[in-house]
């Protein structure tokens, strides 16, 4: 029989492999994010840029652990060493102003200064030349924070300033965490802690394309699952009877694999809102110009697909004057809320929602009088539903009256 091969891993090798592979596909989620909604944009760009260096490291780290080939640190000390360049780039992006010249030609020398070092792949020249990088990471952080700090709000939309203190933000948790990738030994700890950071930078960027204005929401999110985290490592430490070092390990794994399942759901979240056929997809592509015409492609909307007229003819068993009073009241009638209950009014609604069979009826035009039925099942229609439906009413309703 042939020699068998096998590479016997260390635990913190396995917690280190671990980190890195999760923090690298962080990044490919956020990078397909990115790519999904316009990546030849000046700023998603420079983006890109910091995203793609950030991966060959992360990469490289893996590699490492995976191969033990030394070569392969050129790539991870030569992508640590354009870290500050990239974020540079991306700040000046971010404030749509240029950093002073001290800073760039500080940032400038540094980086050519280490990538020259990163030839040199051979741990013969450390540690003096991995607390010379540290030093330079650091400066490079201080110079985007101070840039940040010190910006002109004023000059930034609401938007840009929200994007801006959320890389603030992700600096205050990156810092520490990248700087103690350089004194792992140090600080007496089983694993490199970057990619916790990295992950953190790359939740806050995927949350920028929700609804959140709040700061205070991402952090807070992050914080529970440290938490979580932390007590769920203490727990299989206790019942595995692990060591220190195999319990922080433990729970650094924990968090990140909970953190790139967070990514993930919200990836595609965002994938999902983007493709979803909505009606105010319908409004802003729609180039009708009457009523009649909007309506007729609004039938073919799979959200309200079947949508009915009901033309003057089709209501002439009903009083015409109680109809006007209910529709001016509430154009936009629902079965499961109706805005009459009693009298007259009440009976005509109960009325038109057995006879057409609609779960909401719309007011289009009070001259003659025409409606819209539509059927739209309950466990499908969401608040924002209700309210494309309103904007659906109201274009129509507006159209008719020009087309008189």
């Amino acid at each position: 029989m042939g020699d068998s091969y096998s590479i016997a891993l260390a635990p913190a090798d396995i917690g280190n492999l671990f980190l890195a592979i999760a923090a690298l596909t962080g990044l490919v989620i956020l990078h397909r994010v990115i790519t999904a909604h316009d990546p030849s944009a000046p700023l998603n760009r420079r983006f890109l840029l910091g995203l793609r260096v950030m991966m060959v490291l992360f990469a490289g780290r893996a590699l490492l652990v995976i191969t033990g080939l030394e070569g392969v640190r050129f790539f991870i000390l030569l992508a640590a060493t354009l870290i500050p360049l990239c974020v540079l780039l991306l700040v000046e992006g971010l404030l749509r102003r240029h950093a002073p010249a001290w800073a760039k030609l500080w940032i400038a020398a540094g980086t050519f200064v280490f990538a020259l070092a990163s030839l040199w792949w051979s741990g013969s020249i450390d540690p003096a030349r991995l607390w010379g990088l540290l030093a330079f990471q650091l400066s490079g952080f201080f110079i985007a924070g101070w840039l940040i700090l010190t910006r002109d709000r004023a000059s930034l939309s609401s938007a840009e300033n929200r994007m801006v203190d959320r890389l603030a933000l992700s600096l205050f948790v990156l810092i520490p965490l990248a700087a103690a990738d350089f004194i792992v030994a140090l600080l007496g700890l089983p694993m490199q802690t970057s990619p916790l950071g990295v992950l953190f930078l790359c939740w806050l960027a995927v949350s920028l394309g929700r609804a959140q204005t709040q700061h205070r929401a991402p952090l807070v999110w992050f914080f529970a699952l440290v938490a979580g985290a932390l007590v769920t490592g203490v727990a299989v430490a206790l019942i595995g009877g692990l060591d220190k070092d195999a319990t922080i390990l433990t729970g650094a794994v924990i968090l990140a694999a909970v953190m790139v399942a967070v990514l993930a759901v919200e990836a595609q979240g965002l994938r999902a809102d983007a493709q979803s056929q909505t009606l105010l997809h319908h409004l802003a592509q729609d180039r009708s110009t009457d009523a009649l015409g909007f309506l007729r492609a609004l039938q073919a909307h799979p959200l309200v697909e079947g949508a009915g007229v009901i033309d003057a003819a089709q209501l002439g068993d009903f009083d015409g004057a109680v109809l006007q009073r209910i529709f001016h009241t509430t154009p936009v009638l629902r079965r499961a809320d109706p805005s009459f209950t009693q009298g007259a009014e009440g009976d005509h609604i109960a009325h038109l929602f057995r006879l057409f069979d609609a779960s909401h009826i719309l007011l289009v035009d009070d001259a003659p009088l025409t409606l819209v039925g539509l059927s739209m099942p309950a466990l499908t229609t969401a608040p924002r539903s209700e309210l494309e439906l309103q904007a659906v009413q109201r274009m129509a309703w507006l159209l008719s009256k020009e087309t008189r």
